[in-house]
């Protein structure tokens, strides 16, 4: 399994117009390529009025499916500079289509190139990338005396807390990443002088966003 990836924050849409051709941009996220052909799919039959469905997805471990479409437009000008946009900013899973409707004035090559690059990097910047982390989750249990110094340290360090339940003692669910848990656990332990029971729950992808819309 990956140690981390970036993808999208979450699906979405975005339009812009370049010498009055619309250029919209739909992303999704994709577990698989059947799911991102059934996504190009639906695009062209919702606008079949379209000039152009061009699209490019990246899927898997190191991207290592990677496809795209000009759909009519020339060679070059559409599918593969989308399919560059989401490499270059190192994303998976992630289907990107832009929908095309002509207004009346030609781009050129050049032209064409930016416009949809353009609207697949302008689309991303609007929603944000988030990076998933495989993490483990740590369960400290202890006293309500030392719950300040432990929230002021996992603060500090910026470890995330996806839980926190307050019974007869403190529970705090920590995401650490895999490979830090024995350190964590150990700095912990200093902290709180041995006063800390520590459980591991699951090992799950956890995901925070590192680029903001």
């Amino acid at each position: 399994m990956l140690q981390n990836y970036r993808t999208i924050k979450q699906d979405h849409q975005h339009e812009i117009e370049i010498k009055k051709s619309r250029f919209i941009c739909f992303l999704k996220r994709i577990d698989s390529e059947e799911e991102a052909k059934n996504f190009i799919q639906q695009l062209k039959k919702e606008h079949w009025k379209a000039n152009h469905n061009c699209s490019a997805f990246v899927l898997g471990e190191r991207s290592k499916i990677q496809r795209s479409s000009d759909d009519g437009e020339p060679s070059g000008t559409a599918g593969v500079p989308m399919l560059e946009v989401l490499k270059k900013n190192d994303l998976i899973n992630v289907c990107a289509v832009v929908t095309r409707y002509f207004g009346g004035t030609k781009l050129g090559a050049g032209g064409l190139i930016r416009a949809y690059s353009g609207a697949v990097a302008q689309a991303i910047a609007d929603i944000g990338i988030v990076e998933g982390r495989l993490q483990q989750e740590v369960l400290i249990q202890l006293d309500y005396s030392n719950w300040g110094k432990l929230e002021n340290f996992l603060t500090a360090q910026k470890i995330t807390v996806k839980d926190t339940q307050f019974t007869d003692q403190v529970v705090a669910t920590c995401m650490v990443d895999e490979t830090q848990v024995p350190a964590f656990e150990e700095q912990i332990t200093d902290l709180l002088n041995g006063q800390a029971n520590f459980t591991l729950g699951e090992v799950s992808y956890f995901e925070q966003v590192i680029q903001e819309a």
